[in-house]
């Protein structure tokens, strides 16, 4: 049977709950089935792309901050909270969100495939949980725009995590990079503009 692409799985997983206009994210997750942590952090990446009122992503970035946590720390397996599972997620917003991503998604979803294995050992995965905890950092700061370079990062590793390519997986930490760095500048320029009218 051949491969469904991820975002046609997430387009699945909205779209089989036709009846309703929310859908509980526990629900979802459980629906992508093996790969907890890719599939938990590529959700949550795409929530933080809806066009959400600003400053939400104080709040939306907290299950990453959670799940990126975890896996630094080694979990095996993803525990969210049960008030984070049970928070719905309009249907007909999330899936016109991945209809614009794919685009941008379907060259990227051509070529991935499993490589480079040493990148998803144990402790290799910890320095990668690392390294999105901070991404995920970044995306908690109230900072106008930044958050959309980093919700593409976590979205774009969590593709390479969920395949076991570690091309993708370091593609997607290198727009982390750059996004720490953009929300690294942007948060000094408001720091300082502050400062200067005190």
């Amino acid at each position: 049977m051949a491969r469904r692409s991820m975002s046609k799985a997430l387009l699945w997983a909205f779209g089989r709950h036709r009846k309703v206009e929310s859908v509980r994210l526990g629900r979802v997750l459980k629906d992508q089935g093996q790969g907890s942590f890719g599939w938990s952090i590529l959700l949550f990446a795409v929530v933080n792309l809806l066009p959400l009122p600003l400053g939400s992503n104080v709040v939306t970035a907290i299950p990453l901050l959670l799940l990126t946590g975890q896996m630094a720390l080694g979990f095996p397996h993803v525990r969210l909270p049960r008030f984070i599972n049970r928070q719905r997620v309009p249907r007909r917003g999330f899936q016109r969100v991945v209809m614009r991503l794919r685009p941008l998604l379907r060259p990227v979803e051509k070529v991935i495939r499993p490589r480079h294995p040493q990148f998803f050992t144990t402790k290799a995965e910890r320095v990668i949980g690392t390294l999105l905890f901070v991404v995920s950092a970044a995306l908690f700061l109230p900072i106008p725009f930044s958050g959309l370079l980093s919700a593409s990062a976590l979205l774009v590793a969590a593709m390479g995590l969920i395949e076991r390519d570690g091309v993708v997986t370091l593609i997607g930490l290198a727009m982390g990079a750059f996004a720490i760095t953009v929300t690294a500048v942007a948060a000094t320029v408001i720091v300082m503009g502050a400062q200067s009218f005190i």
